[in-house]
């Protein structure tokens, strides 16, 4: 490969990595073509970018950004395959779904501005929260206190009006 082809493929993997805010690092060194094409048929589904990668290439273009992504430096042997995402979790829920006796395997992980290392770590990558999932709990408990005032009102307003019927009704 000509060295200006290796720019070319440097610039645009750091292009990738800055424009997607997430990133996984998977082992794809025992996966035949079959469990590669349901891996990406997989990946599209979910709106999750799969590209395969030389490792050289990858820490490259992982060294020219401005952030430190120096823990995964030790992460890149064997095949590596790389999933873009924007939000968190996703990779994770796929991975654990798709994936058979540890293939295809985590090697690491890039997601809300945190490393995680090894394949252990997929229960603690499933269980983050996206953006929307926040915004969700955070609304779900801004109203909870503000639905329990209107039931109480609601209730006490019926108990209210049925006990004014009740002695309007009698003699």
């Amino acid at each position: 490969m000509r060295k200006e082809d290796k720019n070319a493929i440097i610039a645009q993997l750091a292009e990738t990595i800055n424009e997607y805010g997430h990133f996984y690092l998977i082992d794809a060194t025992a996966m035949n073509a079959a469990a590669t094409s349901a891996l990406r048929r997989e990946c599209f589904k979910s709106e999750v970018k799969m590209v395969l990668v030389k490792n050289t290439l990858l820490h490259k273009a992982l060294e020219s950004l401005e952030a430190d992504f120096s823990p995964l430096y030790g992460c890149l042997k064997g095949t590596t395959a790389v999933l873009f995402t924007n939000t968190a979790n996703v990779p994770a829920k796929m991975l654990k779904k798709v994936a058979k006796d540890g293939i295809p395997g985590l090697k690491a992980a890039y997601a809300e501005e945190s490393f995680y290392i090894g394949a252990e770590q997929l229960d603690a990558l499933t269980s983050i929260k996206s953006k929307n999932e926040v915004i969700a709990d955070v609304i779900a408990l801004l109203q909870s206190p503000a639905k329990n005032v209107i039931s109480a009102l609601q209730s006490g307003g019926n108990t209210l009006h049925g006990v004014l019927k009740t002695l309007g009704e009698r003699e």
